[in-house]
């Protein structure tokens, strides 16, 4: 698939339906749950850690959706995901979501004994590696740095086989909140 706009909830909620049986690697060398179970993993951390940040969660959720629409892409899945989640979403979502590979290059920076899967030590060179202290100081300075890094820790921890974390199902009403207040704000 090449650029993908999200621009209703239907489409969004077909798009995670479609994440089950999908993984971060083509070939299942990655990590140890589909990207439907590591989304809704990633989302209900979020929820626990930040319960009124809504649009936290939902990035929780979207956040690798790029995996599915073009697999094998690690280094640009997270830009290919914000690009398909920006329209239904809003523009804090989609920074969120784009933001999630860079807060891994911080905290791989910051705090070099921190583990990471299998999967995201060997992406991490893909990526760029850990930051620079140049890239650290302006990875610190957006305004969403400590939410990225939320959603970053929840993203390293949601990769638990067999964890029940809910049905997507329970996530529209979520999704169609964020998508309204979005809608709203675009008036």
């Amino acid at each position: 698939m090449e650029r993908v706009e999200l621009r209703t909830v239907e489409e969004l909620m077909a798009v995670l339906h479609a994440c089950r049986g999908a993984w971060d690697a083509p070939d299942r060398s990655g990590d140890p749950v589909d990207l439907h179970d590591h989304a809704l993993q990633t989302a209900a951390l979020l929820r626990r850690g930040r319960p009124s940040d809504k649009e936290l969660q939902v990035a929780g959720l979207v956040h690798d959706l790029g995996h599915l629409l073009r697999p094998g892409d690690d280094a640009g899945h997270a830009n290919r995901a914000a690009d398909a989640v920006r329209p239904l979403l809003g523009p804090r979502v989609a920074h969120l979501v784009r933001l999630h590979v860079p807060a891994k290059r911080y905290l791989a920076a910051v705090e070099p004994g921190r583990g990471l899967s299998a999967q995201s030590a060997l992406t991490l060179g893909v990526q760029g590696g850990p930051m620079t202290p140049a890239e650290v100081a302006a990875f610190e300075a957006d305004p969403l740095a400590e939410d990225a890094v939320a959603l970053r820790q929840a993203d390293d921890a949601g990769k638990v086989v067999g964890l029940d974390a809910g049905v997507m199902e329970d996530w529209r009403p979520v999704l169609e909140l964020v998508a309204g207040a979005t809608a709203f704000s675009a008036r």
